[in-house]
């Protein structure tokens, strides 16, 4: 056989070749969904840029292999329901699902495509897992802070505010684990321990949440605590306006609160927690069962303090948590 009929033959038998099947999968498009329980805001593009970022490390590319559907779904249940349904019709391959009131939302839309949460504090009570370590179904992902969080911040306020005397937990029951019973028990029991009296605010609205803070703010002696919940997370700048002009010492469960004027926030870092889920999502693309992955407890946790506002209301930080602060605002 001369050369050049060999390299023919050669070179005819490598284009006629079938493709491998996993290079067919790899030049797929594979589409994620992603339904923010806030809204479109700069705090929500900081997560969804740690989210992209995540994905483009473990080896995504967005507009080659990776395209992203972003839902915003701030606003009432009725909304999130639409949203998780629109999502869910696209036919994604994975959904990525912020805080508990969204996720649920999604369970009613799918029982079939694989949700990673994100920020959810008690997904074994609210229904979505099985257990942590095997959950079971299509669910999975990254909880926050346990019930005991509440309690904490009950002990942090007494540690500022000798003269504390009463406490409100303010929360919406419709976008907070199990209607609130899932913190109010350790805020009850910090409450009784540390002698204070212990103050369940339910709002519903701007409105509900403005007459909450002029009845707490209208006593000496008081202090607040909110807890992770979407609807205060909106309402972040309202809460924080009140609690200056009233004068009331309190503690929230996010940087950003801090950042805004609040006076303290002491939670997980949301973002390093989006980032985290770019590994699951990561994994789910590339045939991992949700059913098998453990849902992931937080590891980085974030304790900013505002001093200014601290000025403002006449407080003085005790020095243990200036040292362990994170970040302390001037």
């Amino acid at each position: 056989m001369n050369r050049r009929k060999f390299i023919g033959l050669v070179g005819g038998a490598i284009t006629s070749r079938p493709i491998p099947a996993n290079a067919q999968r790899a030049a797929r498009v594979r589409t994620v969904g992603v339904m923010m329980g806030l809204a479109d805001d700069a705090e929500a593009r900081s997560r969804v840029m740690a989210f992209e970022q995540g994905l483009e490390r473990e080896g995504w590319s967005l507009g080659q292999d990776l395209r992203i559907e972003y839902r915003y779904a701030e606003g009432d249940s009725v909304r999130m329901q639409a949203l998780a349904k629109e999502l869910v019709e696209l036919k994604p391959d994975c959904i990525v699902g912020h805080s508990t009131p969204v996720v649920a939302a999604l369970k009613h839309a799918t029982r079939t495509i694989p949700i990673v949460f994100v920020l959810v504090s008690d997904p074994i009570g609210s229904g979505f897992v099985a257990s942590m370590a095997r959950p079971g179904g299509n669910i999975t992902g990254f909880t926050i802070l346990n019930a005991s969080i509440a309690g904490k911040y009950v002990s942090m306020l007494k540690e500022m505010v000798s003269q504390l005397a009463r406490v409100a937990l303010m929360f919406n029951p419709d976008t907070v684990p199990d209607s609130g019973t899932f913190f109010s028990g350790a805020f009850m029991e910090a409450a009784a321990k540390y002698k204070v009296r212990p103050i369940i605010a339910q709002v519903h609205d701007p409105a509900e949440i403005e007459n909450t803070i002029t009845k707490v703010g209208g006593e000496t002696g008081s202090g607040l605590v909110l807890v992770p919940d979407n609807f205060t997370t909106v309402h972040r700048e309202l809460i924080i306006s009140l609690t200056a002009q009233f004068r009331i010492p309190a503690i929230y469960p996010y940087r950003y609160f801090a950042e805004a004027g609040g006076l303290l926030s002491y939670g997980v870092d949301a973002v390093d927690l989006f980032r985290r889920a770019s590994e699951y999502v990561s994994r789910i693309l590339r045939g991992a069962d949700p059913a098998d992955l453990p849902v992931q407890a937080p590891t980085k946790f974030e304790l900013v303090i505002n001093l200014k506002t601290a000025q403002a209301l006449g407080l003085a930080i005790p020095r243990v948590l200036l040292v362990g602060a994170d970040q302390v605002i001037e």
